[in-house]
């Protein structure tokens, strides 16, 4: 696919969200989107392969939290992987200063290679699990957005997220089609690390029939010291309570 063709696809998409790039964003998604296949040969990053869903379901699925994203945020990205939704969101938002943690060196090595072909500025990347990076004071409760996407279920998740969340900002979970019971089953971990659920935003990604959910967890007490335990415990011995 070559950049005009890549162009006419990502714009077709972003009219629909009411998102607008300029040429030099334009060319670092399709650069970005290269390097990803370019890397993924060598190392696994995504079973997305096929350009038009890398573009849909990676470029414009991760951007349509941006209007969540307040300006000059500081944000983390927890579980990036192969940088989503942190690097797209970096690139259209030269604004938000971005954080990408991941636990695999060989992530965040591609991650590394991404930000200085792209050219990226005020982003950082970070090989640490959340469980040990939450209970770092430098990063501890200092982010106004934090963000997941498809890394583990809510309960579990909230317990990864909630701690580096300053009180008064927000956790954003970008979730599947079914998130309902899921929340159901959270909602008292959530309360317990000090977060309580917002709006729960559900919708079609565009001109496709895949359905998303973005559940925006907002922080308004600090996190209990004890949290996050220690690594491994929250997927295994998740913060359910009858």
């Amino acid at each position: 696919m070559g950049l005009e063709e890549f162009k006419e696809k990502l714009n077709l998409y972003l009219k629909e969200i009411n998102i607008k790039l300029d040429e030099k964003q334009i060319k670092q998604f399709y650069d970005y989107m290269n390097l990803l296949l370019e890397w993924n040969e060598k190392i696994n990053l995504t079973a997305i392969t096929e350009k038009n869903e890398i573009i849909l379901k990676h470029f414009v699925d991760s951007l349509t939290i941006s209007k969540h994203i307040k300006q000059g945020a500081y944000m983390i990205d927890v579980g990036t992987g192969a940088g989503f939704p942190g690097i797209p969101i970096k690139i259209a938002r030269k604004d938000v200063e971005v954080v990408l943690m991941d636990s695999l060196n060989k992530r965040i090595n591609f991650l590394n290679d991404v930000i200085e072909k792209l050219g990226l500025k005020k982003i950082e990347t970070i090989h640490s699990r959340a469980e040990e990076l939450g209970r770092n004071k430098n990063y501890r409760e200092k982010f106004d957005v934090v963000t997941s996407r498809a890394v583990a279920n809510l309960n579990t998740l909230s317990e990864y997220m909630l701690p580096f969340v300053k009180k008064g900002g927000v956790a954003i979970c970008m979730k599947g089609s079914e998130v309902q019971e899921e929340l159901e089953k959270a909602k008292k971990a959530i309360s317990i690390l000090g977060g309580t659920v917002g709006e729960v935003e559900s919708f079609v990604l565009p001109n496709s029939d895949i359905s998303r959910n973005v559940v925006m967890v907002k922080k308004v007490e600090n996190t209990p010291a004890k949290y996050p335990r220690k690594a491994g415990t929250p997927a295994k011995e998740p913060l359910v309570l009858d």
